[in-house]
């Protein structure tokens, strides 16, 4: 609206750049025109102000398809005054001088006027089609029919009303009968609702065993690695044994060596010492067999010389006993005989021994 102030016994009327305004004094035009800004005389001035901006009248209307189903039309009309000088003879602008409002409702004139115009032909579209049709496909039959009607209306041209366009938002039934109608869908939906959650369900199932799966596969895995690690340990300790175990015999062939050696060693210098020992001995053996062999030379010659001197003896006293008698050979001999005994304690003289003997003797 414009903006009215006083000033003294005058208004000053400041207008908008979207509204058109129009002054009258005594039946003539003074001022008229978009954007316009001037001083009046309240008691004699007749002003008019016209909207020429787009403006949006929605729409809301019942309706009734052939198969007798009742639905609602939601629709949004767009339009605009192009000729407000038009508009402002043939619908009531005026503005109050006093206050700068208007006087009337023009502006539900022309929403009034809109809706009947736009719900005839959507009404009867509508009646030639079944709910189905007019929920699946009405819209844009509706929404055509609706702006052909708009835009080639009479009345609207003799108003200085232009439609600039139309658009049907929703075509909907009656709840209970949208309810009924979204129940298949529903369903439906349900069904691959249900089908979802089983499918996520499967998933879950699917990961949870995925995951038990690694979770096996990590179990055996770090086994096979504590397996792995055992085993490298087993190594390890055979390896460090082993190692020991040849440093142990490296030391023990080096503490044999040495003994060997050492033994060697020994072996030789006993058997120098053996040798020499040996050596002494053979020249001492060889020497005392030297001695002994010059003693038992001497020995024997000794005895060679005793017996040839007891041979010659011998020999000698055989040749002074050769001559002898034989009587005095035996007495000689007993004598002898006695001399070689043993101490005899008791001796037993027979006759007949002594009888031998005595006849020995005498003859």
């Amino acid at each position: 609206m414009a903006d009215v102030t006083t000033r003294f016994f005058l208004r000053h009327l400041r207008g908008a750049p979207t509204s058109w305004v129009r002054h009258h004094v005594k039946g003539k035009v003074r001022h008229e025109g978009i954007g316009q800004s001037f001083y009046y005389r309240p008691l004699t001035a007749v002003l008019s102000e016209v909207p020429v901006d787009d403006r949006e009248l929605p729409l809301l209307f019942h309706a009734r398809t052939a198969d007798f189903a009742d639905v609602t039309v939601q629709a949004t009309v767009t339009y605009r005054i192009s000729a407000p000088d038009v508009a402002a003879s043939r619908l009531d602008f005026s503005v109050d001088p006093q206050a700068g409002s208007w006087r009337g409702q023009p502006l539900d004139q022309v929403a009034t006027l809109l809706a009947e115009l736009a719900q005839q032909p959507a009404l009867d579209l509508l009646a030639r089609l079944t709910l189905t049709d007019a929920l699946t496909t009405g819209i844009a039959p509706v929404r055509e029919a609706v702006a052909e009607a708009l835009g080639g209306d009479p009345r609207l041209t003799d108003t200085g009303v232009s439609v600039v366009s139309a658009r049907v938002v929703a075509i909907r039934p009656e709840p209970d009968l949208e309810r009924a109608l979204q129940t298949p869908t529903r369903e439906a939906v349900q069904q691959e609702a249900d089908k979802a959650t089983y499918a996520r369900r499967a998933r879950a199932v699917e990961q949870e065993r995925t995951i038990a799966e690694n979770e096996l596969q990590s179990k055996i895995e770090l086994a096979r690695r504590e397996q792995q690690l055992v085993e490298q340990h087993g190594a390890n300790a055979r390896r460090k044994a082993e190692v020991d175990a040849a440093a142990a015999l490296v030391a023990a062939q080096a503490v044999a060596e040495r003994e060997q050696v050492a033994a060697t060693a020994a072996a030789e210098r006993s058997k120098v010492t053996a040798l020499a020992d040996a050596e002494r001995a053979r020249l001492t053996a060889a020497a005392e067999a030297d001695a002994d062999r010059a003693r038992t030379e001497a020995r024997a010659e000794g005895v060679r010389a005793v017996g040839l001197a007891e041979a010659e003896a011998e020999t000698a006293r055989l040749a002074a006993y050769r001559d002898l008698a034989p009587g005095i050979l035996q007495a000689l001999a007993l004598r002898e005989l006695a001399g070689n005994l043993p101490e005899i304690g008791q001796l037993t003289v027979t006759p007949d021994v002594l009888t031998g003997l005595v006849d020995r003797l005498g003859r």
